[in-house]
């Protein structure tokens, strides 16, 4: 059970339970629905209360979320995580290439999910595995996992990430990249540049050279699957590696890209975070 405690500030003084619930904390329906079945879920000074109940400046309002059933976790796999950070709420890692995010039919059991479930039980934690964001498969960097439902809400789309990536050609200066993608086929995960898909922009630097290829810094402004991929193939200039949307490379196994840097505000105590995830090697060795 994780207890979360907020001290109610003049500006709500006299607004009812449910208002403070939804603009200060920013829990949704769902969660309030599961706050309000739990015995004590949601008390003020202590004692049970109703979410059209009023409160008033100086009360101490409490929320208990109920710990992950056992049977929603995946199933553990020893594996040894890279944590970045760690609390009762956030688990940070560094995840390496090869690695998919979530059990599926070709990866049933050897996943981040599966890794995290095995991490979080030996520490005698139960969490669903809530990855706030994802990564490809081959794409390597930092993941973050809330570890309940409220801070997986309160991070929604408010991560800030960078990203590092070795395209095939010249850039120079900086640039954005404002196109459409769109998956031909539903059944398929490929996507491409497309009038009809949902708009994409990527935000990139170029930092060096090497051998016709540029190491690119890039920021996205939308989160659409495969986007740095397809973006930067779409202008003949796929990801080293990629063999997806590019052809494959003597000098590395997967498309070289990795997750360097991300930034949040804390979704419990408000503390500015940022965390930062080196170059791999097999990248770093494009770069020679």
């Amino acid at each position: 059970m994780r207890n979360i405690e907020y001290k109610i500030e003049q500006e709500y003084d006299g607004q009812k339970v449910l208002t403070f619930l939804k603009r200060e904390v920013g829990a949704s329906a769902r969660l309030i629905r599961q706050l309000k079945r739990v015995e004590n879920g949601i008390t003020l000074n202590g004692e049970h209360i109703r979410t059209v109940d009023i409160m008033h400046a100086g009360d101490i309002l409490r929320l208990s979320l109920p710990d992950d059933s056992e049977e929603k976790a995946a199933s553990p796999l020893e594996y040894p995580l890279t944590v970045l950070y760690e609390d009762d709420d956030l688990l940070v890692v560094d995840k390496p290439e090869g690695l998919p995010l979530h059990p599926s039919h070709n990866h049933p059991g050897d996943t981040l999910a599966n890794a995290v479930s095995y991490y979080l039980s030996q520490k005698g934690k139960k969490s669903v595995f809530r990855a706030v964001g994802r990564l490809d498969r081959g794409t390597s960097g930092i993941v973050v996992c809330a570890l309940n439902k409220y801070s997986a809400a309160r991070l929604s789309g408010k991560i800030y990430k960078e990203y590092m990536a070795v395209a095939e050609g010249i850039y120079e200066g900086e640039g954005i990249i404002d196109r459409p993608i769109y998956r031909p086929d539903p059944i398929i995960t490929l996507r491409t540049v497309d009038e009809r898909g949902e708009r994409a922009v990527t935000e990139w630097k170029a930092l060096s050279h090497h051998n016709g290829r540029t190491l690119l810094q890039i920021h996205l402004q939308t989160g659409r699957t495969h986007q740095i991929r397809v973006h930067f193939a779409s202008l003949g200039t796929p990801l080293t590696g990629d063999t997806m949307y590019g052809t494959p490379s003597d000098e590395i196994s997967r498309q070289a890209l990795h997750c360097c840097m991300c930034r949040f505000t804390h979704p419990v105590t408000g503390e500015e975070i940022t965390l930062n995830s080196p170059l791999p090697e097999d990248i770093q060795g494009l770069l020679k």
